[in-house]
């Protein structure tokens, strides 16, 4: 992952937040001792000052590390290890100053230094909580966002839930997820999307969604509208919520698909300005109803298509650059409905075409890589085979702005 564009940022932003947090709890900090004390001279901001500059330089040090590796990607992580470097810092800072003041620092008065934490040093504790959570969260997602209304071909992508294992199936039986093989594959997936010219903008992980990693099926794009999804399963209706924060975020117009209509992204696939819609186990008649109705005064045509042997349509099909529709024959229940197509000889044949030309497609599908491959395109392949357990393929795990 060292070689993905995203790295860069993701250092950028771990660094000047865990600044700013700092900054802000330090300054803070000395406000309260200021106003607590009522004597505000540069003598006592100076001994302030020294007191609390070693807890904010290991504070500095440790939120950058833990904003870098990941203390930001899950909600429920933040505060706990926020309140920990905060703890750790405080006690090692005063352990510092004491030292420097001529104390020796012994067994005996460890349970002093742990007692701050209840005395000097709690304001500082909590400060790095609350700031950390609100301010510090805020400003190193949208740093490692990289301003998002800046430009397109942005990627979509959310981090895989610690219990993508029990996401719903339809189809397939259940297996056992291998969770770390997973988080891996999504890793090499995210670094192809990159490599290929997409941005990836990580959406707020939905740890209580199993299925939350499927970000394909909570909106579709059109143009410059985004149209959020009204999840045909119920577990799912409330991944949404984050997405839609990120596309206003981004800038677009939004609509959205309303109860008792249902829609997965999963079931759209556009092709030109021909909007092709499976009616599916998750998709209803209301649900295309009001996609068409949104789509056709965007200048879209709507194709319904039965879907009954797989998941999505996407399941089934989608599209070379060129237009042409391919997918497993036998997956397919009315190929008639489509203008040009072209038959694959394994159903995990689903393509994402990149920015710089090239099809990113899933490693469990080697035959058809090849007829790609001759047809004069240059293929890519991930390992996705945790998520297609899941029933999952190559379009579900990012929502695709070009």
């Amino acid at each position: 992952m060292t070689s993905r564009p995203t790295l860069l940022r993701r250092a950028a932003a771990s660094v000047v937040t865990a600044l700013a947090v700092t900054a802000i709890v330090h300054v803070a900090t000395l406000l309260l001792f200021l106003t607590a004390s009522q004597v505000a001279n540069p003598v006592t901001v100076d001994v302030l000052n020294q007191f609390f500059f070693s807890s904010s330089l290991i504070l500095f040090v440790l939120l950058l590390i833990a904003a870098f590796v990941g203390m930001y990607r899950r909600w429920f992580i933040t505060l706990p290890v926020a309140l920990v470097i905060a703890a750790v810092s405080t006690v090692i800072g005063t352990a510092i100053q004491a030292a420097q003041s001529g104390a020796a620092i012994t067994a005996a008065n460890l349970p002093d230094l742990i007692g701050t934490l209840l005395t000097n040093n709690l304001f500082y504790v909590v400060a790095t909580g609350v700031v950390t959570v609100t301010a510090g969260a805020a400003l190193w997602r949208w740093i490692a966002r990289g301003g998002l209304g800046a430009s397109r071909n942005i990627a979509l992508v959310r981090l895989n839930s610690s219990k993508l294992g029990d996401g719903e199936l339809t189809h397939l039986e259940r297996v056992e997820v291998d969770g770390e093989k997973a988080d891996a594959q999504w890793e090499s997936y995210v670094a192809a999307l990159e490599a290929g010219g997409f941005t990836a903008v990580e959406v707020d992980a939905a740890d209580d969604h199993p299925d939350a990693a499927f970000i394909e099926d909570t909106v579709v794009i059109l143009g410059n509208t985004a149209v959020i999804t009204s999840p045909g399963a119920e577990s799912r209706r409330g991944e949404t919520v984050g997405v839609e924060g990120v596309i206003k975020q981004i800038g677009l117009t939004i609509n959205r698909i309303s109860l008792p209509g249902t829609l997965d992204g999963g079931d759209v696939l556009k092709v030109g300005t021909t909007v092709y819609v499976g009616r599916s186990g998750r998709t209803n008649a209301e649900g295309i109803r009001q996609f068409r109705d949104i789509a056709t005064l965007l200048g879209y045509s709507v194709v319904a298509v039965p879907v009954k042997k797989v998941l999505h349509l996407k399941s089934a099909v989608t599209a070379l650059p060129d237009g042409t529709i391919v997918g497993l024959k036998k997956n397919i229940d009315s190929i008639d409905l489509f203008g040009r197509y072209l038959g694959t000889p394994e159903a995990h044949s689903a393509v994402v075409a990149l920015p710089n030309g090239s099809l990113l497609m899933s490693a469990s599908a080697p035959k058809t890589r090849a007829l790609y491959i001759d047809l004069g395109y240059t293929v890519v392949t991930v390992d996705i085979s945790e998520f297609e357990k899941l029933e999952g393929c190559v379009t579900c795990l990012s929502v695709r702005i070009r």
